[in-house]
């Protein structure tokens, strides 16, 4: 399950460093005392803990060194005055702890917490504490860890991932980093994370919603340090229920020459269908005309699909031109190729002063080409083309997406939109939004050419490249879950995310911004 889109959780995305700051806030400048805080959150914990898992029978907290060890502590301690059976594994020697984690530990000692140390474990001791677990709940490492987890925290990371019984990580999954949302070694998959303060950028892109289960936040009563710490957001959480009213009610007496026509150039031989899923997802989002420009063999079937795009075979780019005059927005590179067909229709869309959307191959082609006018287009590229056009492997772009997308929107310009679970969107004004969710049936080819014609259509109906690119993927994400939810994941294709867009944009139609019509 992806982190949870739910109503409880708010829109600021923050880095780990400034939540920690924020945290020194409260204790410092609001004299609210650091265990007592500390407590706080592990009664969220626990509460959590009984409310997902009520009969889970006996639990596993393992703990590490530092604050996120002293809240399994107190989890542990709160579990054992509840009655329930737990053992608490320290895995990092306790003969190292100081301050409120050693408050944390020596608290857990007192209330009768069975604490044992994970060096003094054999293998199969641990092999049977594992194997008894109902439920695992992970306080290993917080949000100060960087880069891969070493010794002695691997082997229980691995542990965790192997065992049957759900995870309840506290904070983050450790071996996640809390800011970019990269792991870099193994990483506890958790059932749940419950987290505290502030939301974590880390938790809702990258290796994050693979790896977080369903997110908790509790703000442990510190709402107000938010704005007193100086801290401010790096990103905008953003869904579908949160952006769609963007979208202006359609007076009664609409008529097409409102919603914008949206060009769509793509298509070379033996990808007319890319063009195709584009245009139709563009009508399906509401754009007042649709036409294709494509290869002229593909025009009979495009016809045959979608009787209502007005499709176009053309030979060469020169014969472009008096199609691009008659568009309002432009969507190009679906299927084009990186023949001299595509480069010809690239070059036309271009030159032309028409806002536009550029994907896949159009993408491929710029690469390494960053005089491009950076004041109309959005960018949409998978981590593979991002790369391509940062001169880097793909390996670096999701290791820190945020800086990938900033440091495209810097060459390129216009809006960037990084595909991927936890989609960021750069704009030109520096700010970031991010996509909350991700469906792993969208792992299927031409569910890029559907958010680039989704895109194209809101931007022919609202001009603004930032909002479009944001309505767009979330319009996506949205539309493939409800396609998910009647035919799963395995054996979804992208002409039933296009089937379920009009049921997503009539929830525009229903909100309370727009009204009931």
């Amino acid at each position: 399950m992806p982190p949870s889109a739910g109503h409880s959780l708010p829109d600021a995305l923050f880095s780990a460093d400034a939540v920690r700051r924020i945290d020194r806030y409260v204790i410092d400048q609001q004299g609210v005392d650091g265990f007592d805080l500390m407590q706080a959150a592990a009664r969220a914990a626990f509460r959590c803990l009984l409310r997902h898992w009520p009969e889970c029978g006996s639990v596993l907290v393992l703990c590490g060194a530092g604050n996120n060890g002293g809240d399994g502590y107190l989890v542990a301690a709160n579990a054992r005055r509840h009655g329930l059976g737990v053992t608490c594994v320290a895995v990092a020697p306790t003969g190292k702890l100081s301050g409120d984690a050693r408050k944390a530990w020596q608290k857990a000692v007192t209330d009768g917490v069975d604490v044992l140390e994970l060096e003094a474990l054999s293998e199969a001791s641990q092999d049977e504490l594992f194997a008894g677990a109902g439920l695992i709940v992970d306080a290993m490492l917080g949000t100060g860890v960087s880069g891969a987890p070493r010794e002695p925290f691997v082997a229980p990371i691995i542990r965790c991932n192997a065992s049957s019984a759900p995870v309840l990580a506290v904070d983050l999954p450790s071996g996640l980093n809390a800011t970019t949302g990269a792991a870099e070694g193994d990483v506890v998959h958790a059932a749940m994370t419950v987290t505290f303060i502030g939301l974590k950028l880390g938790l809702y892109t990258g290796q994050g919603p693979a790896v977080c289960g369903e997110v908790i936040f509790e703000s442990l009563d510190t709402g107000d340090a938010l704005a007193g710490s100086g801290q401010t957001p790096i990103a905008c959480r953003r869904d579908w229920g949160s952006v769609m009213s963007w979208l202006s009610p359609r007076p009664a007496n609409a008529h097409k020459g409102q919603f914008g026509h949206v060009l769509v150039v793509a298509g070379d031989r033996g990808f007319g269908g890319a063009g195709l899923l584009a245009a139709e997802a563009a009508s399906r989002s509401g754009a007042g005309l649709v036409s294709l420009a494509t290869r002229p063999e593909h025009v009979t079937a495009a016809l045959a699909r979608c009787p209502s795009v007005m499709v176009h075979g053309l030979i060469h780019g020169s014969e472009l031109p008096s199609l691009l005059d008659a568009a309002s927005v432009v969507v190009c590179g679906p299927g084009i190729g990186r023949s001299a067909w595509g480069r010809q229709m690239l070059e036309q869309v271009i030159a032309s002063s028409k806002p536009r959307v550029l994907d896949a191959d159009a993408l491929n082609l710029l690469s390494g080409r960053v005089a491009v006018p950076a004041d109309n287009h959005i960018l949409t590229p998978h981590p593979g083309e991002a790369a391509r056009l940062l001169n880097c492997r793909v390996p670096e772009v999701e290791a820190d997406r945020l800086a990938a997308a900033r440091k495209l929107q810097a060459l390129y310009g216009g809006t960037v939109l990084l595909k991927g679970a936890g989609t960021v969107v750069a704009s030109e004004g520096g700010a970031f939004d991010i996509i909350s969710g991700s469906n792993p049936g969208m792992a299927a080819g031409g569910m890029g050419d559907v958010l680039s014609g989704i895109i194209g259509s809101l931007l022919g109906q609202i001009g603004d490249g930032q909002k479009s690119a944001v309505m767009g993927a979330a319009a996506h994400l949205a539309a493939a879950n409800r396609a998910a939810e009647a035919r799963g994941f395995i054996g979804l294709i992208p002409t039933d995310v296009i089937d379920a867009l009009p049921s997503v944009f009539r929830e525009s139609e229903k909100s309370p911004e727009a009204g009931e019509r």
